[in-house]
């Protein structure tokens, strides 16, 4: 793994707004704009940076954000959590201590034909190995945002 430096680290910072110009955050930094840019294109680039837009789910109506806990009868849990993450809605899949394997993020939208019960009898059942499943739906969130998968 590579180590990011004092430098990346000051500009992601900086890119906590996304739209924030180059050249700003260069003079900030008091180094040169291509600086910031080959870095930010270096780090998109190397998967350490994405930069997307996010948006808050109470803003969407009928969106229901869920996360699952999930365990399984297996311990190749890298394998599953990249199964998971092809399944329509699923935002992010990761392996995690306790007592889930996985904690996999998804986001739902009726009006777009992806129910909870949908994800269940549909998405869900392509993945085999699933011991248990335990559903925790966001109600109220604060500062919590998440991109718009459909």
């Amino acid at each position: 793994m590579k180590k990011i430096d004092e430098t990346n680290k000051a500009i992601i910072r900086h890119l906590a707004d996304g739209r924030k110009a180059f050249s700003a955050i260069a003079e900030e930094l008091a180094i040169t704009e291509n600086t910031v840019r080959s870095r930010v294109y270096k780090m998109i680039e190397d998967g350490v940076l994405h930069i997307t837009g996010l948006v808050d789910p109470e803003f969407f109506p009928g969106m229901q954000v869920v996360m699952m806990g999930i365990k399984l009868k297996t311990l190749d849990l890298e394998r599953k959590a990249q199964e998971f993450i092809k399944l329509r809605g699923v935002i992010s899949a990761v392996v995690v201590t306790g007592r889930y394997d996985l904690i996999v993020q998804i986001a739902l939208c009726e009006s777009e034909g992806l129910s909870l019960l949908d994800f269940f009898k549909v998405e869900l059942a392509k993945v085999s190995e699933v011991l248990e499943v335990e559903t925790f739906v966001v109600y109220q969130s604060h500062n919590y945002h998440v991109p718009l998968t459909f």
